[in-house]
């Protein structure tokens, strides 16, 4: 029996299984290729031909991928090291339980000072400053996030879908992150939760994708000389030659500017963003200047004109709750000594100049004065510290209490401090005692203290 028949007259040859010869059977994934290539949307076949900048190709597009494969990583990394800040182990850093993309135990050290403040400012202000870059890199990609069909194979498939993740995750974060330390909360989720995922699912897609691409961003960095670049103007920019991602222009248009000039307002643009940010770490005037940081700037004038990250009033504390029948109440091993604010005055006093930092990247150098933590585990016979549990008159909020590690608590520098800059604290920043520890975020440096309850070692 023949293998294949005539179909009715006029028609060509077809296999058994109905399929027209020299054409991949039904159902096979070159059919399916196929059928894509043949039936674009409205508008696809012609909308290449619209991309014209003759800036676009993959020496540009690997540029800017160079400057976020460095600035990035780093991005994700301080990122993480701000998490581990929060002791995690304590079950106290957001979220909660992230399964097995937990990180190691580590207790977060108290030196330098500024470890805290150096992390979650490069983290927070990196992300910001890299914000021209990432639209750039997009921008330069453009016309392949339209290309029709989408993928021509199953290996394309993976790699659109890798894309789809690395772009989808880069402008998640950039946004919601960017909505988080303006308090603007749009989003229906939770922020941390979704942040921290929303990270792990951006670098997974990034490593794949740099994976996919990394010898192509290679040749084309070295196909043209960076200095020749920055050299040539605008009237004798050309297109790059034809490129099998398709990142050159099918018609190139002349250009309008030349690459140097993108470079440079990319770079302007960013250093722009830096300038608006910086001074969110700056005391004085600079502050000031803190515009993409409502909570950076500074609100008031003399010793207590710092910011603050929640107020008395936001807090639900108010004069009654911190007046002369205010108590401080210590408790380990079964004890409880109260004391009141002349109590504490009467103690040693220790004065230290110590950062705060926020969650939302500011942070400010003080000089604080007060009580030592340790001395406070002395006076309630703590003995050998483990960690100590300090609770606020804060009455909502997610840091109305915070665990510190035994290093914090023994820290020369730790303080429950009653004074600052040599003046007494104000009910904003914490009156009648809050706490101070070298590196810790500012969220637990807990106000309106209320409790501390020393915990012992349980090892042995």
């Amino acid at each position: 029996m023949s293998a294949h028949s005539t179909g009715p007259a006029g028609d060509s040859p077809v296999r058994s299984g109905g399929a027209p010869l020299g054409r991949p059977a039904y159902g096979s994934p070159r059919r399916w290729w196929a059928f894509l290539a043949e039936h674009p949307p409205p508008g696809a076949a012609t909308l290449n031909r619209r991309w014209r900048s003759p800036l676009r190709g993959p020496w540009l597009t690997s540029v800017y991928g160079v400057v976020l494969l460095v600035g990035l990583p780093l991005v994700f990394v301080t990122g993480l090291l701000d998490y581990l800040a929060y002791a995690p182990q304590f079950g106290q850093a957001f979220p909660h339980d992230v399964g097995w993309l937990r990180l190691p135990p580590f207790d977060w050290p108290t030196r330098p000072s500024w470890l805290f403040r150096l992390t979650q400012g490069l983290h927070v202000g990196l992300g910001i400053t890299l914000i021209p870059v990432v639209l750039a890199k997009l921008w330069s990609v453009l016309p392949k996030l339209f290309d029709w069909p989408p993928a021509r194979s199953v290996a394309q498939v993976l790699e659109r879908l890798s894309l789809l993740l690395l772009v989808g995750g880069i402008l998640f974060e950039i946004a919601t992150g960017l909505l988080d330390i303006q308090y603007a909360y749009l989003f229906g989720f939770d922020f941390y939760t979704a942040h921290y995922f929303g990270a792990w699912v951006f670098v997974a897609a990034l490593v794949t994708h740099v994976a996919l691409k990394w010898r192509r961003m290679r040749s084309a960095l070295r196909s043209r000389p960076l200095r020749r670049e920055l050299a040539t103007g605008r009237a004798a920019t050309r297109p790059e030659r034809p490129d099998p991602d398709g990142l050159v222009a099918v018609r190139p248009g002349p250009a309008t500017m030349s690459r140097r000039g993108a470079l440079a307002l990319v770079g302007g643009l960013s250093v722009l963003l830096a300038a608006l940010t910086v001074g969110q770490h700056l005391n004085g005037p600079w502050r000031r200047t803190a515009l993409l940081l409502p909570r950076g700037r500074q609100p008031g004038t003399g010793p207590t004109g710092f910011p603050v990250n929640r107020t008395a009033v936001a807090a639900g504390v108010d004069a009654a709750d911190t007046g002369p029948g205010w108590r401080l109440s210590l408790r380990a091993n079964g004890r409880t000594v109260t004391v009141d604010r002349a109590g504490l005055l009467a103690m040693a006093q220790h004065t230290a100049t110590l950062p705060i930092a926020c969650v939302e990247g500011w942070s400010t150098v003080q000089t604080w004065t007060g009580v030592r933590l340790r001395d406070l585990a002395a006076l309630v016979r703590a003995g050998r510290i483990g960690a100590a549990h300090v609770r606020s008159l804060e009455r909502t909020g997610l840091f109305r209490q915070a665990t510190l590690q035994a290093n914090q608590v023994l820290d020369a520098d730790s303080l429950l401090a009653l004074r600052v800059n040599g003046v007494d604290l104000t009910l904003d920043h914490g009156y009648p005692a809050r706490v101070i520890v070298p590196a810790l975020p500012g969220v637990h440096c807990t106000k309106w203290v209320a409790e501390i309850e020393f915990q012992g070692r349980t090892d042995g």
